[in-house]
């Protein structure tokens, strides 16, 4: 991992890396053919559905469709830019502060089995906290069948941020997802609790093969990592395997990781950032016992999820990290080599579209993007002729 004194911040004073700018200067609203120049090459923006309220996730059906949560409870389907009618058979959610229906991730074979994942805040005893079911979306696309919870955080509370959470599967159909730390900073330090850490479960809902409290029994055995903060973006690169995740800082320290098994990531011992009340966190940017990022950002960009660009469309951009962002609006584009270490950041459509929550690399290798507003957009990026 690289030293304190790596190039992982986009404004640090010293840093190796050249990070530059995109401010886009098309209209500020989507139509049929917004373009934008890139560094490489134009884009052009299409907006594929609107009047969504707050939609966190985008996957494409195998038939070309799109499926979509919104935040406040409901899972959609979006075809030939007609949204439909909200699917029946969710379980009981909390909806309120951050919580609220939250990722959805297609099984490998879903195009026979119909099945998917999604997580989801939960009321329950002590408060409410982040949980992962599977089902099946019935033929007619009318509603969930099989609905089963594969996993609940340990510790529910009253707080109603933090919850995280993004899925990531494996070759083998294993899941990867995050928790955040509910707001309760040194719970991410604990690994006989959920919160703060990467989980990693079996499709059924057993601990993950790998992880490293099953066999010794120091800590829960779906933990993979810990010392996180508020995991909302996971992908595992298709190329060689690698996970990682984008998470939130408090006041800057925003950052890209590689989670490895056992290991503890620093929230809230080491940080690059500070509290919203200006005060140090931890004791400093490094410490021993503790990863350092891949990567970071100070101020904040407030990242919603991360993609890997393979694809056709865009070879300029092959294996570059995409990274939504809510706080500055912009999509990043950041290039990185060997071991991940970030080697330059490009910013797209910087306050043209809102907040950005999600990016998703579709089949075709066009870029979807989801924007979290009160009337949010389904966006799709392709090159321009």
């Amino acid at each position: 991992m690289p030293s304190a004194s790596h190039p992982g911040s986009s404004t640090f004073a010293g840093a190796a890396v050249l990070l530059t700018t995109l401010l886009a200067t098309a209209p500020s609203a989507a139509s049929a053919a917004d373009r934008y120049p890139t560094r490489n090459f134009e884009v052009e923006v299409t907006e594929i559905a609107a009047g969504l309220e707050h939609p966190w996730a985008v996957e494409v059906l195998p038939d070309g469709a799109y499926v979509v949560t919104e935040r406040p409870g409901r899972l959609r389907i979006i075809r030939a830019g007609d949204v439909g009618k909200p699917i029946e058979g969710l379980p009981k959610l909390f909806v309120g502060g951050q919580g609220g229906l939250l990722d959805v991730a297609l099984s490998p074979d879903f195009s026979t089995s119909r099945k998917l994942y999604f997580t989801a805040s939960i009321p329950g005893p002590g408060g409410q906290g982040t949980a992962l079911f599977s089902a099946n979306l019935d033929k007619d696309e009318r509603k969930l069948e099989n609905l089963t919870q594969l996993f609940a955080m340990n510790r529910f509370t009253g707080t109603g941020q933090h919850f995280g959470s993004r899925i990531a599967i494996t070759g083998d159909g294993n899941l990867f997802f995050g928790i955040g730390e509910r707001g309760e900073m040194d719970r991410a330090q604990d690994p006989n609790d959920h919160a703060g850490s990467i989980l990693h479960i079996t499709q059924d809902g057993r601990p993950g093969p790998g992880n490293p409290f099953v066999e010794n029994g120091k800590g829960l055995p779906e933990i993979w990592s810990k010392g996180h903060r508020n995991p909302q973006g996971i992908v595992i690169d298709k190329k060689d395997g690698t996970l990682y995740t984008v998470e939130h800082g408090a006041r800057g320290g925003d950052e890209i990781n590689a989670p490895k098994a056992g290991h503890n990531y620093g929230w809230p011992i080491i940080s690059y950032g500070k509290h919203y009340s200006g005060a140090e966190i931890g004791v400093g940017q490094a410490a021993e016992g503790y990863d350092q990022p891949l990567y970071y950002w100070d101020p904040s960009v407030a990242p919603g999820a991360i993609d890997i660009y393979h694809g056709a469309m865009f070879p300029e951009w092959e294996g570059n990290f995409l990274v939504a962002a809510l706080k500055y609006e912009l999509l990043a584009r950041i290039e990185h080599g060997e071991g991940g270490a970030v080697e330059n950041e490009e910013r797209l459509f910087q306050g043209e579209y809102g907040r950005l929550r999600d990016v998703k690399v579709a089949p075709d290798g066009s870029i979807l993007l989801l924007t979290d507003e009160d009337d949010g957009k389904l966006l799709r990026v392709t090159r321009a002729p």
